[in-house]
């Protein structure tokens, strides 16, 4: 029987345990979207994961969708990521980086010169983003010709390869939440009549080509790709979420990926056991998960690894802490995207006569 602590083969690699840590925007990048010196401490504390997944880091800047948060464009970007993934190996830990294109979800006041955000569609999410001024309401999206769908599954690419620069052992598609994938995927927000739009073939075209790109950049071994049925974040509806994350999903058997990472937040369904079949790689589960929860995924043989946001947020340690049934700290929502240390580094780690 697997349990949390127990090797497991993600791709090329042995994890230590199968306890992930979940992408968690966190807002401590400058305004170039390069990381703060927080944020290698932030990551290296939480280095005894198994598997840690980063942030949502945009592959360009036409990407970005929140203030203070991280790119991989740039010589400074990849640096300061260098440093990051540098103190994780450090400590054994191994690191993928998340990839996302926040799409219409994002503000002229983010973007470069003032654009206009982009989208499948000219159609407007219904919402807010956090801006430097506060927050604003999302706007009318700029529909993308295909040039520019083109220009952005190249900027993956060599988002992917500046990612393995940096010395991430891989990287993550972010295709749910509402950003730039999912809103190609979903009828709601993709109403076109060309080859990326209408069917659900073609819906799932633009995500099937950023894999294919990233795959041939960087291998199927170092790529991983997190879906989110029916979450419904950020104003995103698809009109037949079975059907369509059943074709998506049938799809990634060429790809060879290191993992699937399906969360999911009141779905109407049991997608794992719907999706689970179809996918021959790792599986990881997400979404509110305690250790018991998890470890039952793990004994039904239901995930490979199980992945844990805010618990891991607040608990650095949280591997020893589950090993030795140690109390948990209680995550602080009023500092998940705030500026500085506090409710980011601070979080206490058990001593070792806590554990004995």
């Amino acid at each position: 029987m697997n349990s949390l602590f127990s090797q497991v083969q993600i791709g090329r690699y042995t994890l230590r345990n199968r306890m992930v840590m979940a992408p968690m925007t966190r807002s401590r990048a400058d305004d170039a979207g390069v990381p703060s010196d927080l944020v290698q401490t932030y990551y290296a504390q939480r280095s005894s994961a198994g598997l840690i997944i980063s942030e949502g880091v945009f592959p360009n800047a036409l990407g970005k969708g929140y203030v203070r948060t991280p790119g991989i464009e740039t010589p400074e970007q990849v640096a300061a990521w260098k440093q990051v993934t540098d103190a994780v190996h450090a400590r054994g830990g191994r690191i993928f980086m998340q990839l996302m294109h926040c799409g219409r979800v994002s503000h002229p006041s983010l973007l470069p010169e003032g654009a206009q955000p982009q989208a499948p569609s000219a159609i407007k999410a219904a919402g807010q983003t956090w801006t430097a001024t506060g927050l604003q309401d999302f706007v009318t999206p700029h529909a993308m010709s295909v040039a520019e769908i083109t220009s952005v599954i190249d900027s993956y690419r060599s988002a992917a390869r500046r990612a393995i620069e940096a010395g991430f052992d891989g990287v993550e598609l972010h295709t749910a939440s509402g950003y730039l994938p999912e809103q190609f995927l979903s009828s709601g927000s993709n109403q076109r009549d060309d080859q990326y739009g209408g069917s659900v073939a073609n819906r799932a075209r633009f995500v099937l080509e950023v894999l294919h790109a990233m795959v041939l950049e960087i291998g199927g071994d170092r790529v991983g790709i997190k879906i989110s049925p029916e979450m419904n974040f950020n104003d995103i509806v698809d009109a037949n979420p079975q059907e369509t994350y059943t074709y998506l999903v049938e799809q990634l058997r060429e790809f060879n990926l290191a993992y699937l990472h399906v969360a999911l937040f009141g779905a109407s369904v049991d997608y794992h056991a719907l999706l689970r079949p179809l996918f021959d790689g790792a599986y990881l589960v997400g979404g509110g998960l305690s250790k018991e929860s998890a470890q039952g995924l793990l004994a039904e043989g239901r995930a490979d690894a199980a992945v844990f946001g805010s618990t891991f947020l607040a608990n650095p340690d949280l591997p020893e802490r589950f090993r030795t049934d140690a109390p948990l700290n209680a995550p602080n929502k009023d500092s998940f995207y705030a500026p500085g240390a506090e409710g980011y580094i601070d979080y206490p780690s058990i001593s070792p006569a806590q554990s004995a």
